[in-house]
């Protein structure tokens, strides 16, 4: 006969809480994620004009959904107790089909919880991607298998990207693309891809946006502080996705203006427009570019 497993209840809850813990440490290890302090719901540190918005609507959802699982909590638990099998108790307790009142609870609850929440996520989605404002600088932001390009509108000028190379080393950061963003000034990124799917992402912006073959997405942000942060793609987009690496510098708008004097100096002036695609743009998406993005119009001619 097969022998039974005589490990205690209470032996077994042990090891199930433990491996619980080691899975948690080992998911957040393998993220890569730097998580920030209690009281901003561990997001990392905001440092753009819509971190706040992002932050309170992170944090309120999860005290709802802390109140929620506190009182399922509590009720399992009271129910373990109050109904739990007496040694003098030989019967079942009664068994009810059906409780309307619960029914009709655990009904409208969900739903009212699922339209707020809603109504919050839409409200902000709205404010998050809202270009209407006039920008003071446009990026336009084109990713590629495995790096960045940065197209400077105003200034006229781009940054090619190429692969970072990381081998653990100093000065392997080096090899990463750098985008220049003036402080306290409102940034507008159009963002393109060349290829697949990619997503551009700057943790501490709180805030990321897909680059999409043959359509255009954009949005805005206001940089409140200066320093270096990190950027990557948020989409597995092949081989070397994790290796799709970019830096972004928040600094003064002398040194932003210096750094685009910098780059005509170096013979990169004009921009990469959109004509390098692997596709063309959908019929009409070329139109949502900057002018200076759009591709020229060519005139097809035909043989009798």
């Amino acid at each position: 006969m097969p022998q039974q497993d005589h490990i205690s209840p209470r032996a077994r809850g042990r090891r199930m809480a433990t491996w619980t813990v080691v899975t948690v440490m080992a998911v957040l290890a393998l993220s890569g994620c730097e998580l920030g302090e209690l009281k901003d719901g561990y997001l990392p540190r905001g440092v753009t004009e819509n971190s706040e918005r992002v932050r309170t609507l992170w944090i309120g959802s999860w005290i709802a959904l802390l109140a929620v699982g506190v009182l399922v909590w509590g009720l399992t638990a009271w129910c373990v107790v109050a109904y739990r099998r007496r040694r003098d108790d030989n019967e079942l307790p009664v068994q009810l089909r059906y409780n309307v009142p619960l029914e009709i609870l655990y009904t409208i609850v969900p739903i009212f919880m699922i339209g707020v929440f809603f109504f919050y996520t839409a409200r902000d989605q709205v404010a998050l991607l809202d270009t209407s404002k006039k920008p003071d600088v446009t990026v336009n932001v084109v990713g590629k298998q495995w790096s960045w390009d940065f197209n400077y509108v105003e200034g006229n000028v781009h940054e090619v990207g190429t692969q970072a190379i990381m081998t653990g080393k100093p000065g392997a950061e080096e090899t990463i693309p750098t985008l220049y963003l003036p402080v306290n000034k409102r940034t507008e990124f159009v963002l393109t891809s060349r290829d697949v799917i990619h997503s551009f992402w700057v943790p501490q912006f709180l805030q990321k946006l897909d680059l999409l073959p043959g359509k255009v997405n954009k949005f805005q942000v206001v940089p409140t502080e200066e320093g270096t942060f990190k950027g990557k793609c948020a989409e597995l987009c092949g081989s070397y996705h994790s290796q799709m690496l970019f830096n972004v510098k928040v600094v003064s708008e002398q040194e932003f203006n210096d750094h685009l004097e910098d780059l005509r100096q170096r013979g990169q002036t004009g921009m990469l427009g959109v004509d390098l695609n692997r596709e063309k743009l959908v019929p009409g998406e070329d139109q949502k570019l900057p002018e200076r993005l759009r591709p020229p119009k060519t005139t097809e001619t035909s043989e009798n």
